[in-house]
C-alpha cells in the first residue's frame, strides 16, 4: 500500500488502513477501532500536532492582514468590518483545516506505526 491511500482515506475522514470506516466519532474524537476492519486507533495519537500545523498555517496566511489594517488609509468602520472579516476567516479556517489534519496526521501515524515515546528504566541494576 502506497502512502496516498492513507492520505486519500484522511480526507474523507476515513480509517487509513481500510479506506472505509470512519475516523471521528465527534468533531475532534477519534472513534477508539475501526467500525469496518478493527483497526485500533488507540496506538497513536496527535496530541496537538494538528493544531500546530494549522496554527501556524492561518498565521502565515492570515497575520498579514492583521498588520495592515491599522494602517490604511481607510475608514474606521472599514477597518472594522475588515477586522471581522478577517477573524471570521481565522476561525472558519481553524474549524474546517483541524479535522483534516488530525485525519491526516493520525492516519500517518497508523501507515508507518508509529507510537508514542515510552522511556524505560535506564539507572543500572
Amino acid at each position: 500500500m502506497s502512502v496516498s491511500v492513507p492520505l486519500k482515506a484522511a480526507l474523507r475522514g476515513r480509517c487509513g488502513v481500510c479506506s472505509e470506516g470512519k475516523l471521528f466519532e465527534g468533531f475532534l474524537t477519534l472513534k477508539s477501532r475501526c467500525d469496518h476492519c478493527g483497526q485500533d486507533f488507540t496506538v497513536a495519537d496527535t496530541a496537538d500536532g494538528p493544531a500546530f500545523f494549522v496554527g501556524f498555517f492561518i498565521m502565515i496566511v492570515l497575520a498579514p492582514f492583521y498588520f495592515i489594517l491599522p494602517v490604511a488609509e481607510i475608514p474606521i468602520s472599514a477597518k472594522v468590518l475588515g477586522y471581522g472579516v478577517v477573524l471570521a476567516a481565522t476561525v472558519g479556517l481553524a474549524y474546517w483545516l483541524l479535522p483534516l489534519a488530525k485525519a491526516v496526521l493520525f492516519n500517518l501515524q497508523i501507515y508507518h506505526r508509529a507510537e508514542q515515546a515510552q522511556f524505560e528504566d535506564q539507572a543500572p541494576k
